[in-house]
């Protein structure tokens, strides 16, 4: 008797398996019990009244829910998910033009693939919430957009179609994956062709297409003023300042009263310096030495006093905020601040007085700091450098101030040096800059050199920005920590740390991930042992994806990246807001005032985290645009490229000589069929057996530059 018991037991059980793995692989459909039955081939009855005897049992135990009568779906605690017990995670969409979207969460290793008729509206940037499938062998996640928590924006800039009877704005963005459709009421002025700035309005449900309404219309596509400012607007930067914010920069003085100074530590008579690009035009940070009767040094950080032109909540004050920092497109800057402020009260040009907020050292020759001070200064810089020539100097040893210049490089080198010991990552990204001509055209293209005179600069207001914030955050018990605005960069998810040490080891290149020391070790080792090779780009990137972001925050945690324990932004208030926080915030601290409140500028640091990625986009798009434009009269050019990545569509290939990248479509390989061989990381010839491999050197032709699209299409040379 127990033993036929034991019999229907292990049935019953296999049946309640077989049931749960239907409702498991669709985890977002319900069924009913018949629909149940079909699937498992259930055709006597007897069967099928135990089909619904165990779907009751199951809802009993919680696996199943009736979401109506009759029709049950699996509750989502009895899946299983990629590297997570959570069955639901928040993230933001990585759209792709062909509508397919991927979710990029801090919940998991990898990104969460949506197939595009499970976007459910969402749109490129959009904080979503998702559901995850549950996972299967040998399948990457994938899921399904269920909530958007929070749209990344409505307006878009692009093209106007207009037609006798209906008119669509069809995006820039290739991210944006639909067209938005615009009521002939709505245009505004617009004009067939003319590119425009659309406001989505509404999103019927029965609708593949949002609605929309013009609201701004840029010109005519092609021009390179219409064109900046069309990359502006895609990012929702404004186009100007607001007359308010303007008429306030004008009416602040530039007079400096002798009350003023008298508040202040007076470095007029020291020997200062500013090292900035030739172009530059605000210059937001000096550099003074003097020499100590006991053979140390005194050097002072100096940085523009902003906070004390720009008091909080006034009108450009409001504005500085809401744009976040300013940004530098290839042929411009969009300050962050009116010019009256950026370019003229608070840029430290030389032989002015000039207000500045510092960070003075006492350093001995092995550059220990012997002594801190940080308050408010009066300076007179004695001569503006631009890098080159203060890189000659170091070079040569001759020229103004040889002697300053020369000891400023020597204690940043040691300084340099000490960092690299502790285990900081040196990350060297590569700057991409134009020649162009008055009308904005690029006559040529380079990469910008970073040289000592960059990394002097670079060593000492990182060593400021290091001891602002160890001043407010290290020097105070638990008790009394006072609210403040760090830069933190958090420690790699491991998952995704093993995922790109398996990627480079199918390169040749080892990673030991087993301590933090080892990690930093083999990726330091790494980025230099790639310096040069064809696949230098793609590996840069992906190490930066694999470290978490840098990001601004109350609550510290530490620098990552650098190996610092406090950090914070400081040097640079002209251009970044949360620098101009970090002023008022100190400042309030030397002054003795309470702490601020940390929820309120909690928000503002998330804020500033959002705008500069904003800001970084735009740089990315403008740098774009103009390799493309650069290749638009080379059509049918041959040149020296490396394969920079691979995909079942072509090989990625960029131009040794000026860092364009297109890419190579397969259907255009007309010798062979080629595939993707995605583990290799290389694409193969079915006959042939020829292999392009990620870093291979290879020649090609440019076959088309899109201009609208920012792409470039190359054929590889015969």
């Amino acid at each position: 008797m127990s033993h036929k018991k034991k019999k229907h037991s292990n049935t019953n059980n296999q049946l309640v398996n077989d049931i749960l793995k239907i409702f498991a692989d669709n985890p977002s459909q319900s069924f009913n019990y018949k629909q149940i039955s079909g699937k498992l081939n259930i055709i006597d009855q007897g069967n099928k009244q135990l089909l619904n005897v165990l779907l009751s049992e199951l809802i009993g135990k919680g696996a199943l829910n009736e979401v109506k009568r009759g029709k049950y779906q699996i509750d989502p605690s009895q899946i299983k998910f990629h590297g997570s017990t959570k069955s639901y995670i928040t993230g933001i969409v990585d759209m792709k033009p062909t509508g397919k979207a991927y979710i990029i969460s801090d919940e998991l290793a990898e990104d969460v693939q949506i197939a595009a008729n499970n976007t459910n509206c969402a749109l490129n940037g959009d904080k979503v919430k998702v559901f995850i499938f549950p996972s299967r062998k040998g399948r990457k996640p994938e899921g399904e957009i269920v909530e958007i928590i929070d749209r990344a924006k409505t307006k878009f800039v692009g093209i106007m179609q207009i037609s006798a009877k209906f008119a669509f704005l069809v995006p820039d963005n290739l991210s944006m994956p639909v067209d938005i459709f615009i009521p002939k009421e709505n245009l505004n002025g617009a004009k067939d062709g003319e590119k425009v700035v659309a406001e989505i309005t509404d999103w019927p449900k029965s609708s593949k297409n949002p609605f929309g309404n013009i609201t701004d219309i840029l010109g005519k596509p092609g021009d390179n003023n219409v064109e900046m400012n069309s990359i502006l607007a895609e990012f929702g930067f404004p186009l100007s300042f607001p007359k308010e914010a303007e008429k306030e920069a004008d009416s602040i003085s530039n007079k400096i009263t002798d009350e003023e100074i008298k508040k202040r530590r007076d470095f007029r008579n020291s020997t200062t310096i500013t090292i900035d690009p030739e172009d530059a035009k605000d210059f937001d940070d000096a550099l003074s030495i003097s020499w100590l009767p006991n053979d140390n040094f005194e050097v002072g950080v100096h940085i523009a006093d902003v906070s004390h032109y720009v008091k909080p909540e006034s009108a450009v004050d409001k504005e500085g905020y809401e744009r976040g920092s300013s940004i530098y497109l290839v042929d411009r800057v969009i300050p962050m601040l009116p010019e009256r402020l950026s370019n003229n009260l608070c840029s430290l040009s030389p032989h002015t007085d000039k207000l500045c907020f510092s960070a003075v050292f006492e350093i001995n020759e092995k550059a220990q700091i012997i002594n801190e001070w940080f308050g408010k200064t009066i300076i007179n810089s004695n001569r503006r450098f631009n890098y080159e020539e203060a890189q000659q100097i170091i070079e040569t040893g001759e020229g103004d101030y040889s002697k300053e210049l020369l000891q400023l490089h020597s204690l940043a080198s040691i300084l340099r040096e000490e960092r690299f010991k502790n285990g900081s990552i040196a990350f060297e990204t590569t700057e991409v800059k134009f020649k162009l001509d008055d009308k904005g055209k690029p006559l040529s293209v380079y990469i910008k050199e970073y040289k000592d005179s960059n990394k002097l600069i670079e060593d000492f207001m990182l060593l400021a920005n290091r001891k602002v914030a160890e001043f407010v955050g290290k020097k105070q018990n638990k008790e009394s920590v006072k609210t403040f605005v760090y830069r933190v960069h958090d420690e790699p998810n491991p998952e995704k740390l093993t995922i790109f040490s398996e990627f480079v080891s199918k390169l040749g290149y080892k990673m030991k991930t087993s301590s933090r020391k080892n990690t930093i070790n083999s990726l330091n080792k790494l980025l230099s042992d790639v310096i040069g090779k064809g696949e230098q780009n793609m590996i840069e990137n992906l190490a930066v994806r694999t470290m978490a972001k840098a990001y601004y925050s109350t609550k510290n945690i530490g620098h990552y990246g650098l190996t610092f324990d406090f950090y914070s932004h400081f040097t640079s208030p002209i251009r970044r807001y949360p620098d101009l926080m970090v002023h008022r915030l100190l400042n309030d601290y030397l002054n003795n005032l309470p702490s601020a409140n940390k929820d309120e500028y909690e928000e503002k640091c998330k804020h500033s985290s959002n705008m500069e990625k904003k800001a970084a986009d735009a740089e990315r798009a403008s740098i774009k645009y103009k390799q493309v434009e650069f290749l638009l009269d080379k059509v049918g050019q041959t040149f020296d490229g490396v394969i920079s990545g691979v995909s079942k569509w072509g090989i990625f290939v960029e131009i040794v000589e000026n860092k364009c990248e297109g890419m190579v479509a397969l259907r255009d390989m007309e010798n062979d069929y080629y595939y993707l061989d995605e583990e290799n990381y290389c694409v193969i010839g079915q006959r042939s057996g020829n292999t392009y491999r990620l870093g291979g050197k290879v020649k090609i032709v440019v076959k088309k530059a899109n201009l609208s699209r920012k792409q470039l299409d190359f054929v590889l040379a015969e």
